[in-house]
């Protein structure tokens, strides 16, 4: 999440996402129009961008050098794409591809698969952990899991009732999350065994349609956003019993009693009662736009960013301590120039509240040596190495003139 690409009618621009007040523009390209697909291999120089002209070929290119490594077409329009270092994966409606992204062969083609008209398929951007996640039936909500570094089957997961709208891993590779079309439930499983972890609740009063569904770096909080103006964020943790004794109060009284009560309901009732809410909710300014999420840290801070189909950037202050309504702090334009906006109407810096001054002052006691398991040069044939955090962070693959990555030339 230090990077943005979006394609547009005219080609496509990255974007570095290094600071709050500047947003930097890495690349533009006008070579080709009606860019719908554009994927950048983390803060490499490699980019795979599929148009609307040729909805059937994929190009990868190295946009630094301004050279196309290779391009492949495929039976039909290419519908998602996703990466990391060691696989490139193409998703169609009734097939998904599995590339060795080091030299671009193909080395697996997945057909038996239901309809997947959405092209919906996420794959872990851990390396070591080559997991792949599609929908593995039409008309309900269950999770095909694949393994992309074996090419074969790891489990299947029933995740959801109804078909699945929505998948995400985290950054190791160790959890998936899911939401079905109705939208009200978000279940988190572990990887690969498939056991359920968490159950959020995003709403009851109507379904929505989930556009994004991502992790935080470190795995403690999980974004969902939809077609609604609200932007929920939940906390990844167990709650124990261990809280204080509660005042003699009849509120706590009552809570007592409900608790209690719960243990004589039928497991699925209870379960619906005990589900957790969200920890922390941004409302959004328009309503009934695609949109997506993530969650990143810029300049050292905790934020959420939420870009919008009509080509604007929020990005918002999250309190990782207390949560609550998540603060609005600066709006970019993607359209313009790829400069911040002027317009003093656009600077939306209140004074931050003394929750998150506290925040601020807490973020000393994060320790500086936290490593993130799984990476390794050798393009994860050492399962669970351990390398530092900032290591990973700028990533050990770099698309440099001296070292290009992958040596294709087709």
């Amino acid at each position: 999440c230090s990077s943005l690409a979006i394609g547009t009618t005219t080609g496509y621009r990255l974007f570095s996402l290094s600071s709050v007040e500047q947003l930097d523009q890495v690349h533009e390209s006008n070579e080709i129009p009606d860019v719908y697909i554009v994927e950048r291999l983390f803060s490499s120089s490699l980019v795979v961008v599929v148009s609307h002209t040729k909805p059937q070929q994929m190009n990868v290119y190295h946009f630094k050098k301004g050279t196309e490594i290779c391009n492949y077409s495929y039976s039909s329009n290419i519908l998602s794409i996703r990466l990391n270092r060691q696989r490139l994966v193409v998703c169609l409606e009734e097939s998904i591809y599995i590339h060795n992204i080091k030299d671009m062969k193909l080395l697996k083609t997945i057909l038996d698969m239901p309809p997947n008209t959405t092209g919906l398929c996420a794959l872990s951007i851990n390396h070591a952990n080559s997991y792949l996640a599609y929908p593995g039936s039409a008309t309900s909500g269950e999770i095909a899991l694949y393994d992309g570094n074996t090419l074969k089957t790891a489990c299947t997961i029933p995740a959801h009732d109804g078909p699945l709208a929505a998948l995400a891993f985290n950054s190791t590779g160790s959890k998936l999350a899911s939401a079905s079309e109705k939208g009200t439930v978000i279940r988190v499983f572990s990887i690969p065994g498939g056991q359920k972890l968490y159950e959020f609740r995003r709403g009851m009063k109507r379904y929505v349609n989930i556009s994004s569904l991502v992790f935080s770096m470190d795995s403690q909080f999980l974004c969902a956003s939809s077609n609604t103006e609200t932007v929920h964020i939940f906390k990844l943790e167990h709650l124990t019993d261990s809280r204080p004794e509660e005042p003699p109060t009849w509120s706590g009284y009552m809570g007592k009693m409900f608790q209690a009560a719960t243990n004589y309901l039928p497991a699925q009732v209870s379960g619906m009662m005990n589900q957790d809410r969200a920890f922390a909710t941004v409302r959004l300014n328009i309503s009934g736009q695609r949109n997506i999420c993530a969650l990143s840290t810029i300049q050292k801070l905790p934020r959420l960013l939420v870009t919008t189909s009509d080509g604007h950037l929020y990005i918002y202050n999250l309190d990782p301590q207390d949560g609550g309504e998540c603060v609005l702090i600066k709006k970019h334009s993607l359209l313009g120039s790829g400069k911040m906006e002027e317009n003093k109407e656009n600077d939306l810096r209140p004074p931050l509240p003394q929750s998150y001054a506290a925040t601020v002052a807490r973020q000393s006691t994060v320790p500086s040596t936290l490593t993130m398991p799984g990476y390794s040069e050798d393009g994860g044939a050492l399962r669970g190495e351990v390398i530092p955090e900032h290591e990973f962070a700028t990533g050990p693959v770099c698309l440099d003139d001296e070292n290009e990555f992958p040596p294709v030339s087709i």
